[in-house]
């Protein structure tokens, strides 16, 4: 009686696909189409109606064989199978021995953030490709003939814990660097002056994924930290370690944070400086998806994480720096913003405050320039100066520094192996006073970072990285 039944189902289903076949048909032959595939005559009925008719391309490519629905085997199992051409359990082993064809590498450091230590006349730079920590002299000076300079010291390898390096902070008095992982490594590291090669780091810190900027309050000893991904300012006691949990977090929808980036500290006016890129999504504290948790809730002040993301609630606002009384925190609207096409801003990443001219520079990633603004500007204002041009030799700036004591500025540049000096007040199209590079002169740097699965363009012969 079931099976009686199913059939009948079957049939009157397909009966039912029968009429609405015939009356598409009526609806197409009814009307003229022109070539552009215009209806003429059709009139609105307040249902669907065919407007147009596009044919797909031709597929002159390879294509996987059609598997009908009643094929015994699963997708997963067909997978599972030898293929020809792929090695069996045997030779596995000695096919994984086998060099690459080629590779497409960056033999070079790529500088991500700099810090100078005045007392020791050494500048600290951190690579995001090679994952190190240089330190080199600060009156070094790569000659143009020169291939690199080589650093004084250089901290690396897996006992280091470095991994995609892009914050940077010199402890004024003890020399220790504070150096922050972005991306896989979710730790903290601080190292000794004196350290170098592949050593533990004296101190480490579980900090949330995606954290980047770093700036210390040293008469409050504070350490304030930027997270990207969950659009928030974690605060620290300046000598936290392991799961000490953060004392203040700044996070939620009327902070205006959107992908914080650089961040800087005022303490003579107790305001803290936030450089956001623009990219943010809204967090719901009730939406908790275990599997895509990577954050050790539980800790206080633990930022609401991408698991917490209300879907469809991203946005992407123009780039922005946010200005904030020092000790925010929760969901606290800033004091003011800058932000708007006369800023000039285009990613704008690592920040410093000049607290003697009260001036705050900008390293501008994708518009190559240092942008300068007063430390009170408000709203859309163009910056008093402006360090950008060929001559420059700035290029994907990501990080920037003033060295108060020697009247310089210090600039690190991701897209050419380059760290550069110029005056504290330089501007225009300035050729810097003096150059340490980790490559050959004009070697751009291939800014692969943390790439994923790869894919190739047939058409264009191209291959596309995504990272």
């Amino acid at each position: 009686m079931k099976r009686t039944e199913h059939i009948r189902g079957k049939a009157g289903f397909a009966a039912i696909l029968a009429m609405i076949a015939i009356a598409a048909a009526f609806v197409v032959s009814s009307q003229e189409i022109d070539p552009a595939g215009s209806a003429f005559g059709r009139k609105p009925t307040g249902q669907a109606q065919l407007v147009s008719i596009q044919p797909y391309p031709e597929m002159n490519g390879d294509m996987c064989q059609w598997a009908p629905a009643s094929a015994s085997s699963t997708l997963l199992a067909a997978f599972q199978q030898p293929r020809p051409g792929m090695p069996d359990e045997a030779n596995r082993a000695e096919v994984e021995k086998r060099a690459p064809v080629r590779m497409i590498r960056d033999d070079y450091a790529a500088y991500s953030s700099v810090a100078v230590d005045p007392i020791n006349d050494e500048v600290v730079l951190t690579d995001e490709n090679l994952f190190q920590i240089l330190v080199y002299d600060r009156l070094d000076n790569t000659p143009p003939t020169a291939r690199l300079t080589e650093p004084k010291r250089i901290i690396a390898g897996l006992k280091t814990e470095i991994e995609f390096q892009c914050g940077l902070y010199i402890d004024p008095m003890s020399g220790d660097i504070y150096a922050v992982n972005n991306d896989t490594v979710d730790r903290l590291v601080i190292f000794s002056r004196e350290a170098k090669g592949n050593v533990p780091p004296d101190r480490a810190l579980h900090t949330p994924h995606g954290t980047f900027g770093i700036a210390v309050d040293e008469e409050a000893q504070e350490m304030f930290l930027t997270i990207q991904h969950d659009s928030a300012v974690v605060v620290y006691p300046k000598y936290a370690e392991e799961d000490d949990a953060p004392i203040r977090l700044l996070q939620g929808d009327r902070t205006m944070l959107a992908d914080p980036h650089g961040i800087a500290v005022d303490t003579k006016n107790q305001l803290m400086f936030v450089s956001n890129y623009g990219a943010v999504s809204r967090r719901d504290p009730q939406q908790q998806n275990p599997e895509l948790g990577r954050g050790r809730r539980g800790r206080a002040h633990w930022p609401l994480e991408r698991s917490n993301a209300v879907p469809g609630s991203g946005q992407l606002l123009p780039p922005s720096i946010s200005v904030y009384s020092l000790k925010a925190s929760g969901d606290t609207p800033p004091l003011r913003v800058i932000q708007g096409p006369k800023t000039q801003m285009n990613w704008p990443a690592h920040i410093y405050l000049d607290p003697e001219r009260e001036e705050l520079y900008v390293a501008n990633d994708m518009a190559n320039s240092i942008i300068v603004f007063d430390s009170m500007a408000d709203g859309d204002v163009a910056p008093k100066r402006v360090l950008q041009g060929p001559n420059t030799m700035i290029k994907n700036p990501t990080g920037v520094f003033v060295d108060l004591k020697n009247d310089e500025l210090w600039v690190a540049n991701f897209g050419n192996h380059a760290a550069t000096v110029y005056k504290r007040d330089a501007s225009g199209d300035t050729a810097p006073l003096r150059m340490i590079r980790s490559g050959p002169l004009g070697e751009q740097a291939l800014g692969i970072g943390n790439p994923h699965p790869v894919a190739y363009d047939s058409k264009r012969e191209e291959i596309l990285v995504p990272n």
